[in-house]
């Protein structure tokens, strides 16, 4: 017996959505590892590790601000994905992501300033 052209297009429609649901989730999770990596290497590895090792003082904001910017870009991307997919969670996943792009800008910024003085 074959399927109606209706419920084929139905089923091709489903699994495409379900697709996009989950690259729209595994760009979250992409952004909020890069996001958490910056913190991590922020607040533990650039204020202790590296001094402890004898590395200059000045390597952490630079390195802060490169990966701050990947951060960013990276939950950008996240937002553009999860936009674009009908996922359930959609809004909550944006604002999350825009409230970690808000406290990266901040950080950055703040590298910037470090750097500056």
């Amino acid at each position: 017996m074959e399927t109606a052209p209706t419920q084929q297009a139905g089923v091709d429609a489903a699994a495409a959505g379900a697709a996009v649901a989950g690259a729209a989730e595994r760009r979250f999770s992409q952004s909020m590892l890069v996001s958490g990596t910056r913190c991590f290497l922020t607040y533990l590895v650039f204020p202790y590790l590296l001094p402890v090792l004898g590395v200059a003082e000045g390597v952490g904001p630079v390195l802060g601000v490169v990966i701050g910017l990947v951060a960013i870009v990276f939950n950008g991307l996240s937002i553009r994905r999860f936009w674009r997919s009908d996922h359930r969670l959609r809004r909550l996943v944006i604002t999350v992501n825009v409230m970690v792009i808000a406290l990266l800008c901040y950080l950055t910024v703040s590298d910037l300033v470090e750097l500056a003085t």
